[in-house]
Parts: structure tokens; sequence; C-alpha cells
């Protein structure tokens, strides 16, 4: 099953429309999975598991249709928990039949995500870079920061990685007067992974008046930069 909200009360991502897939989307290769997953507890985990039941969702086809009703340009994250469709014959494959049907459905929207499912496997780099050059963003969720200088590497779409718990922010909005564009700047040089990747910290995870409906860094496939999560959550 696939849900749709179409707008979303997180303040982490704002009034955009956010999906959920089932749990068994989620690859093994993901070291979160049932270990830390942020989408494992609180009000989230509740509706994953409806999701995962079946009792809250509609089939994919359904789904795929209510994405291509969104309006034009519209900014939606897909799977806000779960990742992309397998294959049914191996759970660590993307399926590459439900990935063009959603890169066709998103086609005029910004829709963007982020997977865990192995780029280093030549089916899944393809179907990846496919997607992100048709003009649906899949960000490679990298673990550290050795990894994403991997995935940087493949040259397939945008990367994303946790970050070490100390790069985590408790700025609040009438504290920090800085906006995005301001922070960038002062950011330049003080993130960067070995390779000599830069690194931009998520706005939103310490920045009260930033989402991702008013970022949308993660929603650019080309961009100079990687964006790193700090470890947060239970």
């Amino acid at each position: 099953m696939y849900h749709l909200t179409a707008k979303s009360a997180n303040v982490k991502t704002g009034p955009i429309p956010v999906s959920t897939s089932t749990h068994d989307t989620c690859p093994d290769i993901c070291p979160l999975k049932a270990k830390g997953c942020y989408a494992g507890s609180g009000p989230l985990a509740l509706h994953w598991r409806k999701v995962t039941e079946g009792t809250r969702g509609v089939s994919w086809s359904n789904f795929v249709q209510l994405i291509e009703a969104l309006p034009k340009k519209q900014v939606w994250r897909h799977n806000q928990a779960g990742d992309l469709v397998p294959m049914e014959h191996n759970k660590e494959i993307v399926s590459g039949v439900a990935l063009q049907e959603l890169v066709e459905a998103n086609k005029g929207k910004r829709g963007f995500t982020y997977t865990h499912y192995n780029p280093r496997l030549a089916h899944n780099a393809a179907m990846i870079s496919y997607a992100n050059k048709i003009g649906f963003t899949i960000n490679l969720s990298a673990n550290t920061m050795a990894e994403a200088d991997e995935y940087k590497a493949l040259d397939i779409g945008p990367v994303v990685t946790i970050l070490p718990i100390e790069y985590q922010r408790t700025m609040h909005k009438k504290e920090y007067t800085e906006t995005l564009k301001e922070y960038a700047e002062r950011m330049k040089g003080k993130c960067i992974t070995d390779a000599g990747n830069a690194i931009t910290v998520c706005p939103a995870t310490f920045m009260d008046d930033v989402s991702c409906a008013t970022c949308k860094l993660c929603a650019r496939e080309s961009r100079g930069t990687i964006v790193g999560f700090p470890a947060h959550g239970t």
C-alpha cells in the first residue's frame, strides 16, 4: 500500500504533499532498518504501521494516479517513510517498471526522494540515473562521509549523508537571523569531506523558519553540495 498526504503537518517538510510506502519497501542493506530509523517511533511510526498493515493507503496504480493529478510545479516528497518499489523476486533491486511509472506521473512536478538501495549495483544505478535525468530527484542516502564521497563519484544523482551528532544545532528563530544564502556562504570550507566535497547541513534541522517547502535543496538534481543530516531522534 502507498499513502499520499496532500498537505503535511510536519514542520520539517512544511505544507507539501508527502507519501508513505510500506515497511517492506526498505532494502535490508539500510543499516537503520529497525535499528534507529527516525520513522520507527512517534506519530509517523503509527501511520507507517497502518500503511504497512494495509488499513491505510491505496494500490500502486492508484497512487501513481494521485501523483499525476498534483498541480504543475508542485514540490512533493516521496517516502517520508519507506523506499522505492522493489522487484518482486529480489527485494534489493529497484523495480524499473514501477519507477518508470512514477517518473512519468511526476512530469511537470518537482518530486524528490531518498533511497538506501545499493547504487553500486548496475541496475539500481541505471534506474536512479534515469529518474534524475528525467526530472524525478532521487538522493543517494549515504551513511558516512566516506560513503558520501563514494556515491558522489558515481555521478548518477545528488547525495545526502548522516553526520555525527556534533553537527546538530539547536538554534531558534529568535536567536538565528541569517538567511539561507548567508548561512551557505558562512559554511563554505567548513564542512568538507576527505575527497573535498562540500556538505551543507540541512537548514531545517536548526532553523525554525526553513522547511522542505521553502528550501527545496534536496529537490534539486543538479547541485554542488552534499546535504548532511545530523544524527537525531530516539
